[in-house]
């Protein structure tokens, strides 16, 4: 079985690996892994997905584009130690600092997207802090980026798209139908995204996932930067000697 290299991670300098197998149990709506369109079906043929260590070079990778790396956390770590340059992925908000290297919370997984957010103290290694992001959870985002911009934590905020879940009433305007990546989704319009961005220009704290959302702009990762830009920041924080000068 060779490594399958996400789509939305192509020409950035990141690849992606999930070390387990199976389905996440988070069962978040909508989650494009699960969903039968992931670029990894089926996933009973094509999981674990690691790219070849010696491939990698000074490459980042980011662990858990799929799952969770707080689920089997031991495998996960184990298999990962054989890359020099790696960030964790988690919507479980335990034992952060206890991660190997850096890591991104997604902080309103599953049904709490549009209810709440995981409050935490941001230990050093946190990269940033990930919100699923619509039109009709602005007050979940509003009272998220107050609270961890207190504590001057990156703010990432990835814009949900929809196939299966109904847009709201009075919501609608703001989604279009179009093709993000390799699938077609009901996805936020650019004039919706830039009436949100707008909310938080001021923040130095708050970025868009992406550079520009909607059908105007592009979901993928080699236009963006975030993750690389904290990851290095995340890096001279907590294990300097890795990217010092010989």
């Amino acid at each position: 079985m060779g490594y399958l290299e996400n789509p939305k991670t192509k020409e950035s300098g990141i690849f992606t690996a999930i070390p387990q197998r199976g389905k996440c149990p988070m069962n978040c709506d909508d989650c494009f892994f699960q969903s039968g369109r992931s670029y990894l079906e089926p996933l009973l043929n094509n999981l674990p997905n690691l790219p070849p260590p010696e491939k990698m070079q000074e490459r980042i990778i980011r662990v858990n584009d799929g799952l969770d790396s707080n689920i089997n956390r031991m495998i996960v770590e184990e298999k990962i130690k054989q890359y020099k340059f790696y960030f964790f992925n988690t919507s479980i908000p335990m034992d952060i600092e206890k991660f190997s290297g850096p890591v991104v919370l997604t902080i309103n997984p599953g049904k709490m997207t549009d209810s709440g957010f995981h409050r935490i103290i941001p230990p050093s290694n946190l990269m940033f802090v990930r919100i699923r992001t619509n039109t009709w959870n602005l007050r979940i985002i509003d009272e998220a980026v107050t609270y961890y911009s207190s504590y001057k934590t990156p703010i990432v905020l990835t814009f949900m798209a929809y196939f299966t879940s109904p847009i709201p009433a009075g919501h609608q305007n703001n989604y279009i139908f179009r093709k993000r990546t390799i699938n077609n989704y009901w996805a936020i319009t650019t004039v919706a995204w830039r009436e949100i961005m707008r909310r938080y220009e001021d923040n130095m704290w708050v970025y868009s996932c992406g550079k520009i959302e909607g059908e105007r702009g592009i979901t993928a990762c080699a236009r963006c930067g975030n993750c690389i830009r904290e990851y290095f920041v995340t890096l001279e924080r907590i294990s300097p000697a890795l990217i010092s000068t010989p």
